[in-house]
């Protein structure tokens, strides 16, 4: 354990100095870059009044940021504020509206899932918020990390300014632009001609929420039924103490009792014709003595060995909580990459109706200046039942519809550049989430496998241990 955390502090050491952020956020030209170090250091639990005034307890948490670059070539704390979970659910909301063509790295679970026996679901129990202090501070990484992202002002802000940060959000008018999840749901069901890409990977981010939800449902039987077996492995530690402590006196029962329940034995050995009770006691010149010692030593270390080995479970499973993290962040990353298909989705529908629109308006105006109807419509009715338009009334009308055609065009023209655009951009970054999603997978699988391999190393040294103090017997 001790292990993986000095290698969380390296790893962290090395990432928090890759975010660059613009000294002055506010401009858009001639700003310089500074590298700052960013982690969330503390979690601390809270007593307050929520928007309706009712008092609730949450958690907040301490971010600090470093400058990593100074005039002196030290390194000293710039700005230190605390933030409760749902500014950083703000934070988030905010960039998925703002960057919908960019995988957006989700934040850590709310409450805990896929969770073993003797882990707590409360989101208030003290190793399922310092396992969200660690999510948290993670988030922000992968944020500040972002080629585009941390470049953000209102991220910046996030990092910096405590008062009136939430005020600031919503200045921006963020909410106006966000998709309703009907729209969105009509968008997947109504468009005619998807992207392949964009279907594919939608069909991907399913596969991945279902291959790594089963491994983790997995993963919680896996933990509740080791977590038995090394238990098992501390009462076999207390039955060798149990046998022990009558040969050193700390029972109840005697050295006599024992003398006793073991010429019983004998007898029944002896009526059984194993053994002669000349083979024994004083006959042979062992002394109850010699075999009350050698015995003790050996079961006293049999059952150190198997108290240890019992004992070393609780922080192999917090090691193992730590892969299932990551495990879960590709989970919740699934979400993003559909988030992103919603988008195109969207964009593709719009792009279609446009040009549908633009398709009907032709239409109209190529059957005013023929005088002929194609299709059925209310207008050719009226015509028929109340007889035709003037010459003008045509001409104004052809004149409209001429000038709404050419708006048409434009905005055809303007979502069709829009959409590539989307679609160049979007792709860029999916490809970039999985460079990403495969470097972290591959390392968190390849460490699992490691440490499973030395935990089995473990149990087979202590039954190695084990059989050699049984042997000395």
């Amino acid at each position: 354990m001790q292990d993986r955390k000095i290698a969380a502090e390296v790893a962290k050491s090395v990432a928090v100095a890759l975010y660059t952020y613009p000294s002055d956020p506010m401009t858009e030209n001639n700003f310089w870059l500074k590298k700052i170090e960013i982690s969330v250091s503390e979690a601390e639990k809270r007593t307050g009044r929520n928007a309706v005034n009712m008092q609730e307890t949450y958690t907040a948490y301490l971010i600090e940021t470093r400058s990593v670059e100074h005039a002196d070539g030290q390194s000293v704390l710039t700005d230190s504020l605390w933030r409760r979970y749902s500014e950083f659910e703000l934070l988030r909301n905010y960039l998925l509206v703002c960057y919908p063509h960019i995988v957006v790295p989700p934040l850590p679970e709310k409450r805990a899932e896929f969770v073993w026996h003797k882990l707590s679901a409360d989101n208030m129990d003290p190793d399922f918020v310092e396992r969200r202090r660690i999510g948290l501070e993670n988030f922000l990484l992968r944020v500040a990390s972002h080629p585009i992202l941390c470049r953000d002002k209102i991220f910046y802000l996030f990092l910096t300014q405590e008062g009136n940060w939430k005020e600031t959000v919503n200045e921006t008018g963020f909410q106006l632009k966000a998709d309703s999840r009907l729209k969105a749901l009509n968008a997947t069901f109504r468009v005619k001609n998807p992207d392949k890409r964009f279907t594919d990977l939608k069909h991907y981010s399913d596969e991945l929420q279902s291959v790594i939800s089963h491994l983790l449902r997995v993963r919680a039987r896996v933990a509740d039924r080791l977590y038995g077996v090394y238990k098992v492995h501390g009462n076999y530690g207390r039955v060798f103490s149990f046998w022990l402590f009558p040969m050193r006196g700390n029972c109840c029962e005697s050295i006599q009792d024992i003398e006793a329940s073991l010429t019983v034995e004998l007898k029944i050995l002896t009526e059984e014709d194993f053994w002669h009770p000349s083979e024994i006691g004083e006959n042979n010149g062992i002394e109850w003595s010699a075999i009350e010692k050698e015995m003790g030593d050996g079961l006293q270390s049999a059952g150190h060995h198997m108290d240890v080995y019992a004992s070393s479970i609780d922080d192999i499973l917090e090691d193992e909580e730590h892969y299932a993290d990551q495990l879960k962040e590709y989970l919740f990353y699934a979400e993003a990459l559909r988030a992103v298909c919603r988008k195109h989705e969207l964009m593709q529908y719009d792009l279609e109706m446009a040009a549908q629109d633009l398709a009907s308006k032709k239409q109209q105006c190529e059957e005013l200046a023929t005088g002929t109807v194609r299709t059925f419509s209310l207008k050719g009715m009226t015509t028929k039942l109340f007889g035709q338009e003037t010459p003008e009334q045509r001409e104004a009308r052809i004149k409209v519809l001429e000038e709404q055609i050419s708006e048409g065009e434009q905005q055809l023209k303007s979502k069709n550049l829009e959409g590539r655009e989307f679609v160049k951009n979007a792709w860029a970054d999916i490809e970039r989430f999985k460079e990403q999603k495969n470097h972290d997978l591959k390392e968190a699988l390849i460490s699992y496998a490691v440490m499973q391999i030395s935990m089995c190393k473990k149990g087979i040294q202590v039954w190695t241990n084990a059989k050699e103090c049984f042997s000395k017997m």
